[in-house]
């Protein structure tokens, strides 16, 4: 398969730039056996069922993004990716020169940060001083929103980019379609016999990258972090059980199940992932998923499509498109069906 035929034209206008005034004020766009319907996200509840169990993705993310000079006086961004202990970082950086191993530059006029080396596309940093890294992303970062979202973050992205049960720090990205759930409707699918698992997926900025291979197989996907705790496995097999579905809250949710069952059965663990999930895959756990609309040419793209076959997801996003849903972080949702 070919890169291009991941491909569509998107009208700029109908990329979200701030969320809805309210979390759950949003449209969704139902895809599966009776076709494309449109329909709001506040009809989630009646859609769902008993004894289905809905998985979040409870990553939170970092204020990662923070801004210093070199010693030259040059000026510099860092866009940390992962922490490493309580003063490494793997992290981005961008400046007019490339920083050289050993070389240092100070963030927000505070902070001391030596460059102890690179790992593929980002460097090993280290941030000097007694405070860790966590008190020093949390005084000084900025909130890292997505590229094509044009405003620097603010009071309003402070909250609204954050789940509602977001908890476990360590994503640079958001795991965006549970940005629409706010805790009245989890409330009300628990109280609905809808049961609420958890499992975590690091979100790196890997997921804004396009696909930049001709060939979809020759694209080397990224690495993130999860988690599937025992608990959720237990919900799942319960679910199974008694006749519900596995309904994954976003592709972060899905690539954790699912690279947790690479072998075929779905295991409680922790490790990192580069699952690259293209048409052909069969789908070990995920019966349902909740999604917001994704980035022509990504893997996300792909990912959807084949989970709901190819043919049916270019046709809901070109209604989509048609009907002016409004696209990506800040966006809509659907909520599609696998295909058999």
């Amino acid at each position: 398969m070919r890169t291009d035929d991941f491909d569509f034209d998107l009208p700029e206008h109908l990329i979200a730039q701030h969320p809805p005034a309210l979390r759950g004020a949003s449209r969704l766009l139902r895809i599966g056996q009776a076709g494309i319907e449109d329909g709001l996200f506040t009809d989630l509840p009646g859609l769902l069922r008993e004894h289905d169990v809905l998985v979040l993705n409870d990553t939170r993310v970092l204020k990662a993004r923070l801004f210093g000079r070199k010693e030259t006086g040059g000026q510099v961004e860092v866009m940390v990716e992962r922490v490493l202990n309580e003063h490494e970082v793997l992290a981005q950086v961008r400046a007019s020169k490339t920083p050289k191993p050993s070389s240092s530059f100070r963030l927000n006029e505070a902070v001391d940060v030596t460059v102890l080396g690179r790992q593929g596309e980002f460097f090993h940093l280290r941030f000097d001083g007694e405070d860790n890294v966590d008190a020093i992303l949390e005084r000084y970062g900025k909130l890292p929103l997505p590229p094509y979202i044009t405003h620097a973050a603010g009071e309003e992205d402070e909250e609204r980019y954050q789940t509602v049960f977001a908890r476990e720090q360590g994503a640079v990205a958001a795991p965006t379609a549970g940005l629409h759930f706010d805790r009245a409707m989890l409330d009300g699918l628990r109280a609905g016999n809808v049961d609420i698992a958890y499992v975590t997926l690091h979100v790196g900025a890997g997921t804004f990258q396009p696909v930049r291979a001709e060939n979809i197989k020759d694209h080397a996907m990224h690495s993130e972090r999860y988690s599937v705790p025992q608990v959720t496995v237990d919900a799942i097999a319960r679910a199974k059980a008694n006749g519900g579905r596995v309904v994954c809250v976003g592709t972060t949710s899905l690539r954790a199940l699912e690279s947790a069952a690479a072998d075929g059965e779905l295991k409680a663990g922790s490790g990192e992932t580069r699952i690259f999930i293209t048409p052909g895959y069969r789908f070990r756990v995920v019966d349902v998923l909740l999604t917001n609309f994704h980035l022509p040419r990504s893997t996300l793209l792909m990912l959807v499509c084949a989970f709901g076959g190819a043919e049916k997801m270019f046709d809901a996003y070109r209604h989509a498109v048609a009907q002016e849903y409004r696209f990506f972080s800040y966006g809509d949702a659907m909520l599609i069906e696998r295909a058999d």
